[in-house]
């Protein structure tokens, strides 16, 4: 059975592990100067101090380290567009915030990842990457829409607007 920690001992457990050096910790807890070095590690050799930190320490790594599943997670999130990033954009009018998802080359890489550990997934895998090449493309044809053209923005937007109309085989009317 274990005992409690007295507030002293907590101070000095949660101490050590906030710096590391067992005589800080000691001073920081309220342990004369003079025996703070000797006190200190006398401490670490307890067995309750010592579990406690431990616990502490097995607490503060499972927080801070990225298991498998929130790493699989994380880059479907980014796959799926779901993932947001804020960009600043400067113009003449001042800064803009904006977020976006991540560009289509990010996603495939994301998608590339997460199949590197599911390999049996071919088909469906092929077709996600197929639909995302496609994506990629479409939004590259965007852009050289954009840029190919040297009249003022909302002429560039007008001219985007009839070619995707165009391609999408309806009329500009939303009809």
């Amino acid at each position: 059975m274990t005992r409690k920690l007295t507030p002293k001992q907590r101070k000095f457990a949660d101490e050590y592990i906030k710096s590391g050096n067992a005589a800080d910790a000691a001073r920081k807890a309220g342990y004369s100067e003079r025996s703070a070095r000797s006190v200190g590690q006398e401490n670490l050799t307890k067995p309750d101090i010592k579990q406690y930190i431990d616990e502490q320490m097995a607490e503060i790594a499972s927080k801070r380290i990225m298991d498998a599943t929130e790493a699989v997670e994380l880059l479907t999130s980014i796959a799926r567009g779901e993932t947001k990033e804020t960009v600043y954009i400067g113009t003449a009018d001042g800064v803009y915030e904006k977020h976006k998802e991540a560009d289509l080359k990010t996603r495939i890489s994301a998608t590339k990842e997460i199949l590197k550990r599911y390999p049996d997934n071919n088909k469906l895998v092929e077709q996600q990457i197929r639909k995302l090449k496609a994506d990629a493309d479409i939004a590259e044809a965007k852009a050289r829409i954009m840029n190919a053209s040297t009249d003022s923005t909302e002429a560039k937007v007008s001219e985007y607007l009839d070619k995707l109309d165009d391609v999408l085989g309806g009329d500009s009317d939303g009809n």
